[in-house]
């Protein structure tokens, strides 16, 4: 981490864009046919795009991000801190369907991609380059999060990428502009700003990077000790207690599970071995910190969207300590750092048959829509403007014309009780609507007006 150029960048082609570009155009129509794909069959993996397409259904109407999926009167920021969200506002009000945010993600992946891709070619030349990019755009962390559906991170992704190119290229003021805005995509987002703020106040030997680091820790300590507490309905940022430093100290080797040890290890793959050359690699330590330090074993693992925001840091550290070992005096270490870009290439190759995107080598069984068309009639039957409470099976499809509420809630009662018996999550005792009306509202009287394709909908009277 030094202040002199440490290697060679060259320009890339005499059109400099042409090929980002067109990874990145190449990534967000790959993503949005799995998306369209996973829509089309009624695939639900969790209540999270419905929980989003309520807050971007809020923040259209000019209104706070009351999301009833979550509770009732429940405001989204006092979950998560993350105001950038409201950039939906303008594109839902426009195009005001669940879909639109499965769009957007992917069209964020693919702006982070076309930014990587262009460092990366002035770093290594077109092909190899443009190789690299591609095995960032298609890699393991981002398609986990496509298929997952949308999430907050969405954002950060393309900011990350974008901050780090610059960071690679030496453009030190885009590199703090492009990292600053990522404290309001998610809390615990102000802590990789701090570390990012760190290694460029390093390299680039100038304050930038200390105001960046004051920023991020500044922001995260406001986000988690005042403004998630204040709108919280319990008081208290929601996800604190998840970390339990008494018991992780006082037994270290419950930090040792396997998902773990699997996510480190496909890190290491990707990054080409060579990412952890590069000071750029201690980027990681905050996202890795809280994930590994929680007890929920849903953060440990290589899936779901948790290690989409590491994508670009990993593979930004992967390119920067290829142009570190340029300059090394050990010949081997040189040597491999030719190499290492392959690496990263050949391991998103062998990864690839493993990923969500494989799926579309056969679509009929990866996308089954035997229930497509008892779904669509199920939908039919609750009207617009409706209060409905609903499992996750049909609530991201309602959510963009009803008032949804999560039936796991303590709610007001609904005006109709929609179940999916095959994929809603409802417990193995709750059998028919007629039982959930009675577990969740005894006394009142529910009448089933639908059910078929293992969809019931139940009216309340």
């Amino acid at each position: 981490m030094r202040g002199s150029r440490v290697g060679p960048v060259r320009p890339s082609t005499r059109r400099p864009i042409l090929l980002p570009a067109a990874v990145g155009l190449v990534a967000t129509a790959a993503y949005t046919v799995l998306s369209a794909l996973q829509w089309r069959s009624f695939a639900a993996p969790s209540w999270d795009l419905g929980i989003f397409t309520q807050l971007a259904r809020q923040y259209a109407a000019l209104e706070a991000p009351i999301v009833t999926i979550k509770g009732d009167g429940f405001n989204l920021l006092g979950d998560h801190f993350h105001p950038l969200l409201v950039l939906l506002a303008p594109i839902f009000a426009i195009f005001p369907h669940a879909f639109t945010l499965l769009v957007v993600q992917n069209a964020l992946f693919g702006l982070a991609a076309a930014a990587l891709t262009y460092g990366a070619m002035r770093l290594l030349g077109p092909v190899t380059g443009t190789l690299f990019g591609l095995a960032f755009a298609f890699s393991w962390g981002l398609q986990g999060a496509v298929e997952a559906q949308f999430h907050e991170i969405a954002f950060a992704v393309p900011l990350l990428a974008l901050s780090l190119t610059a960071f690679l290229l030496r453009k030190w003021v885009a590199c703090l502009l492009w990292a600053m805005p990522l404290v309001f995509v998610k809390e615990d987002l102000g802590l990789t700003v701090a570390a990012l703020g760190i290694v460029l106040a390093v390299r680039s030997r100038h304050p930038f990077g200390v105001w960046l680091a004051v920023w991020g820790i500044g922001w995260f300590a406001l986000a988690s000790l005042v403004i998630l507490p204040l709108l919280n309905p319990n008081g208290a940022w929601a996800y604190s207690s998840s970390i339990d430093l008494p018991a992780i100290l006082s037994d270290p080797t419950a930090l040792l599970q396997p998902q773990k040890g699997m996510t480190l290890l496909l890190l290491l793959v990707v990054g080409g071995v060579i990412a952890v050359r590069s000071p750029l690699a201690l980027v990681l330590l905050p996202t890795l910190a809280w994930r590994f330090l929680s007890d929920n074993s849903g953060y440990w693992g290589p899936t779901w969207q948790y290690s989409a925001v590491l994508m670009p840091i990993v593979f930004a550290a992967a390119l920067d300590g290829i142009v570190l070992v340029r300059i090394s005096r050990r010949g081997w270490l040189r040597g491999f750092g030719r190499r290492a870009a392959s690496v990263s290439i050949v391991a998103g190759l062998v990864l690839a048959t493993t990923l969500p995107l494989f799926k579309l080598t056969n679509v009929s069984a990866n996308f089954s829509t035997d229930r497509a068309a008892s779904a669509q009639a199920a939908l039919s039957v609750v009207p617009d403007g409706a209060r409905v409470e609903s499992d996750i099976g049909l609530m991201n499809y309602l959510v963009e014309r009803t008032d949804v509420y999560w039936l796991g809630n303590q709610n007001p009662l609904p005006d109709y009780l929609v179940i999916d018996l095959a994929a809603g999550g409802l417990p193995g005792e709750w059998t028919s609507a007629q039982v959930v009306a009675e577990a969740l509202h005894r006394g009142v009287v529910f009448t089933t007006i639908y059910s078929a394709g293992g969809y019931e909908i139940a009216r309340a009277h």
